[in-house]
Formats: C-alpha cells, sequence, structure tokens
C-alpha cells in the first residue's frame, strides 16, 4: 500500500495521532494536510508544464534557425537571377524575337470604363441642359 509501511503501522501511526492532536483537532489537521498536498501537486504539475513549454520553444527555434540556414545556404548556392536590359526589350511593332527567354511581355491594355446611368442620373442631367 505504502512501500513498506503495511496496515498494522498505519493503525498505529493514526492512534498516535488521535492521542497526541485529540479527536476535535485530527479533521482539521487531516484537511489542512489534504489542502497542503493538493497546492503541492498543483504547483509541481504547472512547474512540469512550463519546463514542457520551454524545451518544446527552444525546439522550434533550433528547427526555425536550422532552416533559415539551409534557406541561406540553397541561395547562396543557387545562380543569381538574370534581369533583363533594355535591348532586350524590342519595341511594340517590331517583328524581332527578344535575345533572352526571360524578357517581361508588354501589358495587356486596361479594359473600357462602363458607367451605368440610371433614370435618377439622366433626370440630374437633363436639369444640368436646361
Amino acid at each position: 500500500m505504502f512501500g513498506s509501511i503495511g496496515m498494522p503501522e498505519l493503525i498505529i501511526i493514526f492512534v498516535i495521532a488521535l492521542i497526541i492532536f485529540g479527536p476535535r483537532k485530527l479533521p482539521e489537521l487531516g484537511r489542512s494536510l489534504g489542502k497542503s498536498l493538493s497546492e503541492f501537486k498543483r504547483a509541481s504539475n504547472e512547474l512540469k508544464s512550463t519546463l514542457e513549454e520551454e524545451i518544446r520553444l527552444d525546439e522550434q527555434r533550433a528547427n526555425l534557425e536550422a532552416s533559415r540556414a539551409a534557406s541561406a545556404a540553397a541561395a547562396a548556392a543557387a545562380p543569381p537571377p538574370v534581369q533583363a536590359t533594355p535591348g532586350d526589350i524590342t519595341p511594340a511593332g517590331s517583328s524581332a524575337a527578344p535575345a533572352d527567354s526571360t524578357a517581361i511581355p508588354p501589358a495587356p491594355p486596361a479594359p473600357p470604363t462602363i458607367r451605368r446611368v440610371d433614370d435618377a442620373d439622366a433626370g440630374r442631367q437633363a436639369n444640368k441642359s436646361a
């Protein structure tokens, strides 16, 4: 039950506590002992969860630093991107092919803006012209 303490030893301890503290004080002592044990258990669980959280955060930091180092190494090993020079882009009417296949194509024309005219707008415009 309690390791090397058996039932006869527990009875002897209980009788001695009953004689020393008396029947009125013993329930109060048991209650305060129970509260103390539950407080100790709660504090130890809180400490355990705090330590586990710190360990998890340290592991995340280490993984983040490792991934940053790996991405920096990959960026250093990759060739620099090719940038278009003014000679690479041809005018819109030209039929010559660009010298580099990475040239940026011209942007498409903007769509026309369409304005909806309702009855109230038509009435205002009629009043303005009069």
